[in-house]
């Protein structure tokens, strides 16, 4: 029965992080906002950059490697895609400047996907070129089933003129097993992820035993090919199974990373990170945290409970 209550939960708040009406409510209503944000703290590097940057600071003095995200998805003016390019572009800017162990990752949709593929394409080559004068990665993030041709199509196009791109697999989604056949063909690194999106019946996975052995299979295959790839999940279990993987294989630190999200389950990372394995902390930050922080709480509902006592205290 409590199985039963936490999947419940866990669709329902998949669904609402959906709801583009309940965002836009949240962000034009500042008493919410400020109310919910309590609540989004402990998983947000801040709202700007620059609150967040200390923040990567930190991580990398604690030995972590870092990636930074601005917030944002389905922006449905060439204005607003045009300022969260720019937003980008800064990122790696203050990398580079600051000397900072750290990544990009960004959604297609927020720098313009949603608008045309040309905007896009524009758009994506400019943090792309920003980035390639000191090497830094730019990792494409996953987004709903509605985009993901569109996604994957823009990363297969854009791997070839850019070493450091990466993509994110969604290892829940069935169509993941012939996308990841082209994928691994490309050398970007290929980014593992178990899924959070709702999709319609018949296209994932739920999660159990069964996603377990899918996710660690396509860690497997990346490894044993020595392809880069992050490792993006909580999973104790799938963390222990992966290391011994990366034993097996006698693999590099700079072919492999696990990634954690900031303020989840940190303590594990933190124990890879002292046992000698590569390590990632990925840090998201803005104003649009509504759909992330839907999305984190739906990966363990009772997290609910902590989010109503951040309201409150």
């Amino acid at each position: 029965m409590q199985d039963q209550l936490l999947q419940m939960g866990a669709s329902a708040l998949r669904k609402a992080a959906l709801n583009e009406e309940a965002k836009n409510y949240i962000l034009q209503n500042q008493p919410l906002f400020n109310t919910l944000k309590r609540a989004a703290d402990r998983y947000i590097g801040g709202e700007t950059l620059k609150e967040t940057i200390l923040k990567v600071k930190k991580g990398n003095a604690d030995g972590f490697k870092c990636s930074m995200e601005f917030m944002g998805e389905s922006t449905l003016t060439e204005k607003e895609a045009t300022h969260a390019t720019q937003e980008f572009v800064d990122i790696c800017k203050q990398i580079r400047l600051q000397k900072l162990k750290s990544t990009v990752s960004l959604d297609l949709s927020h720098i313009g996907l949603a608008i045309s593929k040309e905007l896009c394409l524009y758009n994506l080559n400019t943090i792309c070129e920003e980035a390639k004068k000191n090497n830094i990665e730019v990792t494409i993030s996953a987004e709903g089933v509605d985009r993901t041709d569109a996604v994957i199509d823009t990363y297969l196009k854009q791997s070839k003129s850019y070493d450091n791109l990466s993509i994110t697999l969604q290892a829940y989604l069935y169509r993941s097993k012939d996308d990841f056949k082209e994928l691994i063909k490309e050398k970007g690194r290929i980014r593992v992820v178990k899924g959070a999106f709702e999709t319609p019946q018949g296209f994932s996975l739920t999660r159990g035993e069964e996603l377990d052995m899918v996710y660690l299979n396509y860690v497997d295959q990346l490894l044993s090919l020595n392809h880069k790839c992050s490792i993006a999940t909580h999973h104790h279990e799938i963390q222990q199974e992966a290391k011994r993987l990366i034993q097996d294989y006698k693999t590099p630190k700079e072919i492999y990373e696990f990634e954690s999200l900031y303020g989840i389950q940190t303590e594990q990372l933190n124990v890879l990170k002292n046992e000698g394995f590569s390590t990632k902390l990925y840090f998201v930050y803005g104003k649009e945290w509504y759909l992330y922080v839907c999305n984190r709480i739906a990966e363990y509902p009772l997290n609910i409970f902590r989010a109503l006592n951040d309201i409150v205290s």
